[in-house]
């Protein structure tokens, strides 16, 4: 008998708790959420930001900003996906040593030479136990396994780590139409409906003016990588725009405290 060597491959931490295990449930709720998004008119989008929490509260955000990457999704072969450490802490910004993340939807292989134009930077770190059971990332793979037909991904779990060094992660690995960057962020948590949308409107504010001075970590959990992508987004003349602001309260939960989600796009200056 031929023996197999173990595949290295990032399991689902939050299947069957963040979204469906089974990938036929799995399937049908994605293509209902993004059946329900608004269509969107054709145009060239570099990145994103999209919610992470389970997808009965944040699915329908979510589906909101992925539906408007469908007209380009045969040109995207790589997806740059950062997004927040909500278990482990550290400094930088975490690469994982796996070979694939699986979901229920099958696996998505990583792409290593991405991650190997940015291992030498000071700020980047492997660490495999940062991806281990982090939702940030994970909640976004299905939205992206339904929508791209063929991509590899370059994961980053970011921790304590300043805007101009994840912008800098970013450079590196910018690249062109092939290349799409995603960023996993809730806004504010936990505060009555009222003072959510207006905490969470000022946030948005700040997002769509480049101003990630004016964002902190009651604002966004994602706010670090959230921050790097706004200087980015600054130097190379991408235009946001916001697609969705809703919270938990809108969606599927109570309105005595609620967790806010934005989707917002980055255009190409073209």
């Amino acid at each position: 008998m031929k023996s197999h060597q173990s595949e290295n491959y990032r399991a689902a931490a939050v299947a069957g708790h963040f979204y469906p295990a089974d990938p036929e449930q799995l399937s049908d709720l994605l293509q209902r959420l993004l059946k329900q998004a608004p269509d969107t008119a054709a145009v060239p989008i570099k990145a994103l930001i999209a919610p992470h929490a389970g997808f009965i509260y944040s699915g329908p955000v979510a589906a909101s900003i992925y539906r408007q990457i469908e007209v380009q999704a045969s040109a995207i072969h790589r997806v740059v996906l950062l997004g927040p450490s909500h278990h482990v802490g550290f400094h930088g910004v975490a690469m994982s040593s796996a070979d694939s993340f699986r979901t229920p939807l099958g696996n998505i292989a990583i792409d290593k030479q991405a991650l190997h134009a940015i291992e030498r930077l000071p700020q980047v770190v492997v660490l495999d136990q940062a991806h281990a059971q982090e939702h940030s990332l994970e909640v976004q793979l299905p939205f992206l396994q339904t929508i791209l037909p063929d991509f590899k991904l370059a994961p980053l779990v970011v921790g304590d780590c300043a805007p101009e060094a994840v912008a800098e992660v970013l450079e590196r690995l910018w690249g062109g139409p092939e290349t799409l960057i995603v960023i996993s962020s809730d806004l504010s948590h936990f505060h009555s409906y009222d003072e959510a949308r207006a905490r969470d409107q000022r946030t948005s504010r700040a997002i769509l003016d480049l101003q990630p001075q004016h964002i902190d970590y009651g604002d966004a959990c994602g706010r670090n990588p959230v921050n790097g992508l706004l200087l980015a987004a600054r130097k190379h003349g991408l235009v946001p725009e916001l697609v969705d602001l809703r919270n938990s309260g809108d969606t599927a939960g109570s309105k005595d405290r609620v967790v806010g989600y934005g989707a917002y796009r980055f255009l190409d200056h073209v």
